[in-house]
């Protein structure tokens, strides 16, 4: 796979870490999550492909062993607000001394400074900072977070395992580490770009513009069962066969950019396709560039004909299904870990030996309550 041979350590957090090392671990690197020694469990719900060694960092020894892992592997990533790790005797000064090729991710909400580095918040908060959760929403309604998504994962998660792809791909030049501050408002807003630089297209109040279900032609309708429909014609000769579809002619009806037309052609389209069941509605606009969709449920997806052609989920050991990892490589493609999850410091012993602890060593730090060589389950 693309990353085999790369060692990451990631210290156990909520959503956007562990998601990052998930996409590491998925793509070949040797992922080992760390979590609290005597943990009842384990909070991370994307753990497939990982090991888990239980460390407690209130002692000292259990702060050694975290440094002797770091002095051997590619990448660390720390969840946690700016400076708690310089508290533990963990920064980038002491880790990067003992490994100067080691890439230090940090992965926080509001990033390592400025006045808000030290409040807490989540996705909401993040995003609301950014910019985008101001255009997030139907008209005269209040903003609506698109759940998670945008501030953990997309914002969160995957920009912090780009900013770790580039910085181990530099590193094969200067063959040094660096730290990234990877944070969630900075993320999200990056990945709004193209909205930063067509602000005009959302010049209108929220939900009264081309993209946000201003339009008629770009917008959610309900079935007769109770589903939904995507629509997406913007473009003239798509929104034409979308006409067909409803049967319509472009002749009778306002120009399709009449802005001042759009909520009654909203209306119009929603008594269209309330008239037939969601099948039906896929029956009339599969196949045709119309770009029209049904919106499919969770369970519904994995079963679509067009991603069960691609194999585009995949099915665990224990029946749950989760997606198949994407990008897809030709050569070297991704392969997501069809395993259970890892029980916390399931792993703890296995890693302490392959960095070079002692087995006397392993059984003192055991002792003191510094590791926890494992067999706690994890919360899945």
């Amino acid at each position: 796979m693309a990353l085999r041979g790369v060692k990451v350590v990631e210290l156990a957090g909520l959503a956007p870490a562990p998601f990052c090392g998930l996409i590491l671990s998925d793509f070949g690197a040797k992922v080992t999550r760390v979590d609290k020694a005597r943990a009842a469990m384990s909070m991370d719900m994307l753990g497939r492909g990982k090991r888990s060694v239980a460390l407690n960092l209130k002692q000292p020894e259990g702060v050694d062993v975290l440094r002797r892992m770091c002095q051997k592997s590619d990448v660390l990533i720390e969840p946690f607000r700016a400076g708690v790790m310089e508290r533990l005797g963990l920064g980038p000064d002491v880790l990067m001394k003992d490994n100067p090729g080691l890439i230090y991710a940090r992965m926080t909400g509001f990033g390592q400074s400025g006045p808000f580095s030290q409040m807490a918040g989540h996705d909401i908060n993040y995003i609301s900072l950014s910019g985008m959760l101001s255009i997030l929403g139907r008209k005269h309604e209040n903003p609506i977070p698109p759940t998670n998504l945008l501030g953990d994962f997309a914002g969160g998660g995957l920009t912090c395992a780009l900013g770790i792809l580039m910085a181990l791909f530099e590193r094969t030049t200067s063959g040094k580490g660096q730290v990234i501050d990877a944070n969630m408002v900075e993320g999200a807003s990056y990945v709004g770009s193209f909205i930063w630089h067509t602000r005009f297209m959302f010049s209108h109040e929220r939900g009264e513009n081309l993209l946000d279900t201003g339009a008629h032609f770009y917008e959610t309708y309900k079935t007769k069962d109770g589903k939904y429909m995507a629509v997406g014609a913007l473009e003239p000769q798509f929104y034409a066969q979308l006409l067909e579809g409803l049967g319509l002619t472009n002749e009778d009806l306002p120009p399709q950019m009449d802005r001042d037309s759009w909520p009654s052609m909203k209306e119009r389209f929603a008594t269209i396709f309330s008239s037939k069941t969601q099948a039906e509605w896929c029956e009339v606009f599969d196949g045709t560039d119309a770009c029209t969709t049904p919106i499919l449920s969770m369970e519904e997806a994995p079963n679509h004909p067009h991603n069960t052609s691609r194999d585009s989920f995949l099915t665990n050991q224990d029946g749950g299904v989760q997606p198949r990892p994407a990008p897809v490589l030709s050569r070297t493609p991704g392969v997501g870990g069809v395993g259970p999850q890892p029980k916390v410091g399931q792993h703890t012993k296995e890693v302490m030996v392959e960095t070079g602890f002692s087995e006397e060593e392993i059984q003192k730090l055991a002792e003191c309550g510094a590791v926890d060589l494992g067999g706690i389950k994890s919360a899945l």
